[in-house]
């Protein structure tokens, strides 16, 4: 294998698969990058065993062939290279089994030479059959993934709320996550519609994964602007593409709950506050909440057209902050989880909050005004 790229391009791809391959002790060879070098394409992939990632980087190919080296060395060391030249080559026959194999690195007045693995060994990455895509823009897609991920449950004993809820319509993808004390859901438009409706749960680490990659294009030196994200389905596995991305996951077995039966279909006060201010309140208040209940009071007060946010703690003391609020229904209050409440307030993409409740014993409801209804954040109260 012998093939010349530049440092920038090198670093992107192995930023975005590196990543993926960690520490395994029982099988070394998933600490490695596999590189499959052909004709025409340096492809660079890494797996764990439940997902698979692969990237292809722009390069010049002078001998195809393939090897895999370890991915935490070869992606430290490619990093502090100068912005110029990477040549990489691997002496002997393409593929050959010697088990010492290694990597020879040149880039301007640094050289190197790293131990690696024969690609007979590393695990096969499962395919799926491109048809039948489900398309969305990168940015909507990024943005629904970070305004639910943080509700997922990390109780082991529940598989299926373990991951994330993907529910595809014609033209929509709907998100929900919950940890059975609160509910995010997330529905993001698609590109083209499509004629398959399909329920699926992904795994919380796959998603991470997604964001971490998607996050990287916020970077200058990214390997090009993304302009969609396809998703493909199989029986029990889901493929992203980004450009020349791609991104391969299992899939969680099981249904997930039906959580549209706890979502209120009717409230006794409805209020519309400013989010910033909820926010500093919220937190002031939990400077006094009880430790290992987390509890805020939020009192509702019709006469006065205001939320009152409040909390108190026999060992520190009280705090108090009102905030005005556009009201409508009746006096009101609720006790919740102010962690709970911030994750909501901090994922509402909107200058004001509408926060709605029956009562003290049902769960309150939080969206974001002035856009359309696509983002809901339940809590359930704490009750006294």
């Amino acid at each position: 294998m012998k093939i010349t790229c530049t440092q920038e391009n090198l670093n992107q791809g192995l930023f975005v698969v590196s990543h993926l391959a960690s520490k395994n002790t029982s099988l070394p060879i998933l600490n490695n990058i596999l590189f499959q070098v052909d004709k025409n394409t340096i492809k660079l992939s890494a797996t764990n065993l439940e997902i698979g990632v692969s990237c292809g980087v722009r390069g010049k190919i002078e001998e195809p062939g393939d090897f895999t080296v370890q991915s935490r060395l070869l992606s430290d060391y490619i990093s502090l290279l100068p912005k110029e030249r990477v040549d990489l080559t691997t002496p002997g026959e393409a593929g050959g089994e010697s088990q010492n194999q290694i990597l020879e690195v040149k880039c301007k007045n640094h050289s190197t030479k790293i131990k690696g693995q024969s690609a007979a060994d590393f695990p096969l990455i499962p395919q799926i059959e491109k048809k039948q895509a489900y398309t969305l823009k990168p940015d909507d897609f990024r943005q629904a993934i970070s305004q639910v991920i943080f509700a997922v449950s990390v109780n082991e004993t529940r598989p299926e709320i373990n991951g994330i809820s993907f529910n595809f319509t014609e033209n929509k993808l709907v998100l929900a996550t919950t940890d059975s004390y609160r509910l995010a859901e997330k529905t993001v438009s698609l590109v083209s519609k499509q004629n398959a409706s399909k329920k699926i749960i992904v795994p919380t680490r796959t998603m991470q994964e997604l964001l971490r990659i998607l996050g990287s294009f916020k970077d200058p030196a990214a390997i090009s602007n993304i302009e969609e994200i396809k998703i493909y389905l199989a029986e029990n596995q889901i493929l992203f593409t980004l450009d020349n991305i791609e991104l391969i996951s299992r899939l969680v077995e099981g249904q997930y709950p039906d959580y549209q039966q706890i979502i209120p279909t009717n409230n006794k006060t409805k209020v519309l506050v400013n989010v910033a201010e909820m926010i500093k309140a919220t937190k002031t208040a939990s400077l006094f909440a009880r430790s290992g209940i987390y509890d805020v009071n939020l009192d509702f007060a019709a006469g006065q057209k205001e939320v009152v946010v409040s909390s108190t703690n026999s060992q520190l003391g009280e705090n108090f902050s009102s905030l005005e609020a556009e009201f409508e229904g009746e006096t009101n209050k609720i006790v919740v989880n102010y962690r709970y409440l911030l994750d909501g307030l901090q994922n509402i993409n909107s200058e004001q909050a509408e926060i709605s409740i029956i009562d003290g014993n049902n769960p309150c409801v939080l969206k974001p005004v002035g856009k359309t209804s696509d983002y809901l954040y339940i809590i359930m109260p704490i009750k006294q």
